[in-house]
């Protein structure tokens, strides 16, 4: 296997223009990841990446991530099978975000809570009172208690 490497931050043109890969982290060392269905391009979760999660990523073709709750790496499907093989990975022209066009194994679940997605609820506007959450995914992949073994 090559070793990954990544680029030293350029300038303006070099990060816009050039064809190195230069990612910028924020002050915590991550990179915000969305992550989208290869096929249909179905937003499916938002993740954050550190330079290592990236380049495991890269190496293994498989979605690694940094869990800002835990303070660790974490390959995505580990314990539930879901899996997230990566078919392409786009940065933006600051080179500060990123989307991965993944395909999902096992259940092809994305979401921690049972929803494909993540995003399943919309923000609606009522005429008063607070913001409002409507499920636009009415019906769960699956109980993660099957797969996590709690609530």
């Amino acid at each position: 296997m090559c070793q990954i490497e990544f680029a030293e931050r350029g300038d303006k043109k070099a990060v816009e223009d050039g064809t190195l890969l230069m990612p910028k982290y924020d002050a915590d060392g991550l990179i915000a990841a969305v992550v989208t269905d290869v096929a249909t391009g179905e937003v499916l979760m938002v993740g954050y990446m550190n330079a290592e999660a990236l380049k495991r990523t890269v190496e293994t073709g498989e979605a690694w991530y940094w869990s800002r709750s835990r303070q660790e790496f974490w390959k995505k499907g580990e314990t539930s099978g879901q899996v997230q093989s990566v078919h392409e990975i786009l940065t933006d022209c600051d080179q500060d975000a990123l989307v991965l066009k993944v395909s999902v194994a096992g259940n092809g679940a994305t979401c921690h809570v049972g929803y494909r997605s993540c995003f399943y609820r919309k923000i609606v506007k009522p005429e008063t009172g607070p913001l409002r959450l409507e499920k636009v995914a009415v019906d769960k992949v699956y109980d993660p208690k099957d797969v996590y073994g709690k609530s």
